[in-house]
């Protein structure tokens, strides 16, 4: 007789304990559930003790009846958390397109139309005309030494930029290429030798990016400079000594060209047996 008032009195107590700290009936059967449990197994239990377990098991059934509605109302709060996070990175990702140096490379690619009208206007042979186109040529060549460097120096790379910087170089440069060999200014097999080196290049380096980047030497960088030169003062209408001068700073150009496609091919050579040499070491190791 003893334990049954004690477990009772246990389940009282958890109930005005459930009653208190959740205030749900829901914490009140559990408790009661739990000093019937404890004056079942301990007979003769003080009230403490069953007061303390029905306090305990009404913390366990108050979560538990709970645990549905909380687990939802969580669930539903953190499905918003992630599609806001979501969001909120595309929306940073969307306006970091729109830097600075992003908008030199489209103001290179705006001008490629606009050099190769400049270009062919009054039949292509008028001073003033070859004139302007010579200006936007001078600023997409400008403004491709700029937008790089602002890129690297103030962490404005973006996947846009590593795609739309190079198509800019090759359009400006192809465009100026091609319509000086349509004139009859330029040899088309320069044009070829030139533009076939760049578009080869390019597809190598993205064909042995798996294995790493072939970094940019300064014998690229100097063909690039004397490329822009060279192609620069053809579209001018140059005569005199300055058209002789012109003549040889484009050979200067394609003997670059040449050296530094084959430098880059061989750097791709190099890079790929290095990477194929580290996976397969790599993979050993992890067999062994």
């Amino acid at each position: 007789m003893t334990g049954v008032p004690a477990s009772a009195a246990g389940g009282s107590a958890g109930a005005r304990g459930a009653a208190s700290a959740a205030g749900g009936s829901a914490g009140a059967r559990g408790a009661g559930a739990s000093g019937a449990k404890g004056a079942a197994n301990v007979p003769g239990a003080m009230t403490a003790t069953g007061g303390s377990s029905g306090a305990q098991s009404m913390d366990d059934s108050a979560s538990g009846a709970q645990g549905p509605q909380g687990g939802a109302s969580a669930g539903h709060e953190g499905a918003r958390q992630v599609r806001g996070g979501k969001l909120g990175a595309a929306a940073v990702n969307q306006a970091s397109v729109w830097n600075v140096a992003n908008l030199l490379t489209m103001l290179r690619l705006v001008l490629v139309p606009g050099f190769v009208a400049l270009m062919l206007a009054d039949g292509g042979y008028d001073p003033a005309w070859r004139a302007w186109a010579w200006a936007a040529f001078a600023v997409a060549m400008i403004t491709d030494i700029f937008d790089g460097h602002l890129a690297r120096t103030y962490n404005l790379v973006t996947d846009f930029g590593k795609i739309a910087d190079p198509i800019a170089d090759k359009a400006i440069m192809g465009a100026a290429l091609i319509c000086l060999s349509w004139l009859g200014d330029l040899p088309w097999w320069v044009t070829g030798v030139i533009l076939g080196r760049e578009l080869g290049i390019t597809l190598l380096r993205f064909v042995v990016i798996r294995y790493g980047v072939i970094p940019a030497s300064r014998g690229g960088k100097l063909k690039t400079l004397t490329q822009g030169v060279a192609v620069g003062m053809y579209v001018l209408a140059l005569t005199g000594p300055l058209a002789t001068l012109r003549f040889w700073v484009m050979g200067a150009a394609i003997v670059l060209t040449v050296v530094t496609g084959l430098d880059y091919v061989r750097q791709a050579i190099v890079l790929r047996r290095q990477g194929i040499a580290e996976r397969k070491a790599a993979a050993e190791e992890a067999e062994g």
